[in-house]
C-alpha cells in the first residue's frame, strides 16, 4: 500500500516586529565607468522584512541503505522543474542596466595544464547511477533526470555526494560505502513512479544540497520536495524543503527528517500567487543556527517572490528535536526588485565563526537584476543567533551593497562536437519520426551567486559572467569576491579585499564553487567547456593575495553533453541544461574537496551522459 507524507506545518505564527526601512535609494550619482547608479547610506541598511516564526514537523528517521541496480527500463525520463534558469528576476520590469554593454569584462585568460599536484579524484554518480538506484520497492521506480545538480559534504573520514535524486557515501579513496540511493527512499517517499501498471507516482524532489558541521558532528541533507496526485502524477499545491539531520557522525546511520513547508498559503504566510514553491534551496550555517535560503515562485502562475531566508538551531536539529523557524520574506532591493538567491555561508572545520552581535551568519548575494551587466553585491548578517535556541528568537537581517567588477548574463557556451549516440538515435528515425535535430550549446544559466565560504576573516563566492576572450566572441567566464566583513556597533560594513575573473581563451568555465581552509588558501572548481574541450572537471587554486590561478584539468570529459533537455523531440528548451551549481568543501586537514558535472567515459543509458567528478586537492 502507498503511504504519502503531505504533512502541513503548525499554525502557530508569531508576528517579529523588525524596522520598516527598505534599502534606501541614495541620490543618484555617476561612478567611474559612467553609469549612473544606486548607492546605499554609508549605515547599515536593515532589510524591509515580513518576520515570522513557526515550526518544523518530524515526518519520520531514514537511512542512506546499501543502494543498488535495477535494469532501465526505455521511456522514463523527466526533466527537473526548472524555473531558476530563465526566472525574471525583474519583477516590474523595469530594471535598468547598471552597466553600458560595451564594459563586458575582458580579462586576459587563464593558462590551462593537465598537471595536478596534490591531488587525487573518482568518478561520482553519474545519470545510470542515479536512474537504476534503489532497492525492494524502488528498485526500477527512477527517473532520468536532467540538469545534474550537485551536493557534497566531508567530514568523519567519509565523503557523502547528492546529485538530483540520488546519494551515496564514499571513503576518501573513493570506495562506495552506502548507496546510490534514491532520495525519496533515504527520506521515507513513495517511489518517484512504480513499476505497476497503471503507475504509481511518489513526490518529485529535487535541488540537493549537503553539510557537514564540525561542532555537532552531524550531516545536514536538503532537497525540495513537490506534492504530486498519485494516479496522475500532478502537483497537487503542497510543497516544503525536506531536511535529514544524522544522529550520529557516522553518514551511514540513521537521520531525523524534518519537512518545512513553503507552500506559503493563508496562514503559513500567504504571499502573491501562492501556493508556491521554494526553488533551489541553499544552506548555511554558523555556531549556533543552519539556515536556508530558497527562491519563491508560485506554482500555477508566473511570477517571483524573491528571497526567502529561514534561520533555525543547529543544536535542535542535531537532537532530533524540532526548533522554533524564523522565516524572512518580503526582501526588496527597491519596490519591485526583490532580492533573489541570497546564499548562507558556512565555515571550514577549525575555522573562525563570527561571534559579534550575539553570533552573526554572513550571506552573499548578486544584484544584476536585469539579466545584463551590473558592478555591485550584497552582503548580508544576520545578527544575534544564539536566540535561535530559544522558544522566540530575536535575529535580526541586515545588508550592505557594495561596488564591485562588472559582472553579466552569460551567453550559452559552445560545445566540442564528438559522439552522439541519443541524436544519432533521433535522426534515424528510432523514435517513430526521422528527425533533423543537431549538437546545442550548453545553458550557463544566469549569474546568481553561488556557494558562500567564510574563512580567514572574508567570505568567498563567484558567479557565471560573460566574458570577452582576447581575439574571440564573448564566453562564460567566473566572476569571483573575496569580501571583507565588518561588525561594528551594531552595523554591517564591506568591502572587497580582492576579486577577479577566471576564463579560459575562446572556452567557458560555468558554475563555479570555492572550498577555502583555515589558512585562507582555496580551489574553486568549475565545468570547462567550449571548441577545444568536452565537458570537463577543472579546478583552480585561489587566495586572497593572488587571486585564482591556472586552470587544472581533473576529469577529462570524453564527449558532448548528449542528453534529452538538448532535443526538442523531447520537449526540450532551446539549449541543453548543465549543473545549475558544483560544490567544494574543506577537509579537517586544510584540503579541499571539490564535485562538479562533466561527460564521463563511463556506461551511459539512452536518454543522458553526465557524470560527477569527485577531487581532493591540498592547496
Amino acid at each position: 500500500m502507498r503511504k504519502t507524507w503531505v504533512v502541513c506545518l503548525s499554525l502557530l505564527t508569531l508576528i517579529l516586529f523588525v524596522p520598516a526601512s527598505s534599502v534606501a535609494q541614495s541620490n543618484s550619482q555617476t561612478d567611474s565607468i559612467g553609469t549612473p547608479r544606486f548607492t546605499t547610506d554609508s549605515s547599515v541598511t536593515t532589510a524591509h522584512a515580513d518576520q515570522t516564526t513557526t515550526h518544523l514537523t518530524h515526518i519520520g528517521t531514514s537511512s542512506i541503505g546499501l543502494g543498488g541496480k535495477a535494469a532501465k527500463t526505455l521511456g522514463k525520463y523527466r526533466a527537473t522543474l526548472e524555473v531558476d534558469s530563465n526566472f525574471n528576476k525583474n519583477a516590474n520590469g523595469t530594471a535598468p542596466a547598471r552597466v553600458p554593454s560595451d564594459h563586458v569584462p575582458r580579462p586576459g585568460g587563464n593558462a590551462v595544464t593537465s598537471s595536478n599536484p596534490g591531488f587525487s579524484g573518482f568518478r561520482g554518480i553519474t545519470n545510470l547511477d542515479q536512474a537504476s538506484a534503489g532497492t525492494g520497492a524502488y528498485a526500477g521506480t527512477q527517473f532520468d533526470l536532467e540538469p545534474p545538480d550537485q551536493a557534497l559534504a566531508v567530514g568523519n573520514g567519509e565523503v557523502v555526494e547528492a546529485v538530483n535524486s540520488a546519494i551515496a557515501v564514499y571513503d576518501p579513496l573513493g570506495n562506495l560505502l552506502s548507496g546510490p540511493t534514491p532520495m525519496n527512499q533515504f527520506f521515507g517517499l513513495a517511489p518517484e513512479v512504480s513499476t505497476a501498471t497503471p503507475p504509481v507516482f511518489g513526490p518529485f524532489v529535487s535541488d540537493p544540497k549537503a553539510y557537514f558541521d564540525t561542532d555537532t558532528q552531524r550531516w545536514f541533507v536538503t532537497e525540495v520536495i513537490l506534492d504530486v496526485d498519485p494516479s496522475t502524477g500532478n502537483l497537487t499545491g503542497t510543497t516544503a524543503v525536506l531536511i535529514a539531520a544524522s544522529s550520529s557522525p557516522d553518514a551511514t546511520g540513521t537521520y531525523n527528517v524534518f519537512r518545512l513547508d513553503t507552500t506559503d498559503v493563508t496562514g503559513t504566510p500567504d504571499h502573491a500567487g501562492c501556493p508556491c514553491f521554494g526553488d533551489q534551496p541553499l544552506i548555511g550555517a554558523d555556531a549556533n543556527g543552519f539556515y536556508i535560503s530558497t527562491n519563491e515562485f508560485p506554482l500555477f502562475q508566473a511570477g517571483f517572490n524573491g528571497a526567502q531566508v529561514y534561520a533555525m538551531s543547529k543544536t535542535a536539529l542535531a537532537a532530533g528535536t524540532m526548533p522554533t523557524v524564523v522565516h524572512f520574506s518580503g526582501l526588496s532591493f527597491l519596490p519591485g526588485l526583490p532580492f533573489f538567491s541570497v546564499q548562507p555561508a558556512t565555515a571550514p572545520p577549525g575555522g573562525t565563526e563570527e561571534s559579534a552581535q550575539g553570533g552573526t551568519e554572513y550571506f552573499l548575494s548578486s544584484l544584476d537584476f536585469a539579466s545584463t551587466l551590473t558592478n555591485q553585491i550584497a552582503v548580508w548578517a544576520l545578527t544575534n543567533t544564539s536566540s535561535l535556541t530559544a522558544a522566540t528568537p530575536n535575529v535580526q537581517l541586515a545588508v550592505d551593497v557594495i561596488d564591485s567588477e562588472v559582472y553579466g548574463q552569460p551567453p550559452l557556451a559552445q560545445q566540442m562536437a564528438g559522439p552522439t549516440p541519443l541524436l544519432d538515435l533521433l535522426n534515424s528515425g528510432f523514435f517513430g519520426k526521422l528527425r533533423l535535430e543537431h549538437l546545442g550549446l550548453i545553458a550557463s544559466n544566469d549569474d546568481r551567486m553561488n556557494q558562500v565560504v567564510f574563512a580567514n576573516g572574508n567570505l568567498w563566492s563567484g558567479v557565471n559572467t560573460v566574458v570577452k576572450t582576447p581575439n574571440g566572441p564573448t564566453r562564460s567566464g567566473i566572476a569571483y569576491f573575496i569580501v571583507t566583513p565588518s561588525l561594528s556597533s551594531g552595523s554591517l560594513s564591506a568591502a572587497i579585499a580582492n576579486q577577479g575573473y577566471v576564463s579560459v581563451n575562446q572556452n567557458s568555465v560555468v558554475f563555479p564553487s570555492i572550498g577555502v581552509n583555515t589558512s585562507g588558501k582555496g580551489v574553486m572548481t568549475f565545468t570547462l567547456v567550449g571548441g577545444n574541450y568536452f565537458p570537463s572537471a577543472a579546478y583552480t587554486p585561489i587566495d586572497a593575495v593572488n587571486g585564482a590561478g591556472a586552470v587544472h584539468i581533473a576529469g577529462p570529459g570524453s564527449g558532448p553533453q548528449d542528453g534529452f533537455t538538448e532535443y526538442p523531440a523531447f520537449g526540450a528548451p532551446v539549449s541543453p541544461r548543465w549543473g545549475d551549481y558544483s560544490a567544494a568543501v574543506a577537509d579537517a586537514d586544510g584540503s579541499i574537496w571539490l564535485a562538479v558535472e562533466y561527460i564521463p567515459n563511463a556506461p551511459r543509458d539512452i536518454f543522458a551522459d553526465w557524470g560527477s567528478f569527485v577531487m581532493h586537492v591540498t592547496p
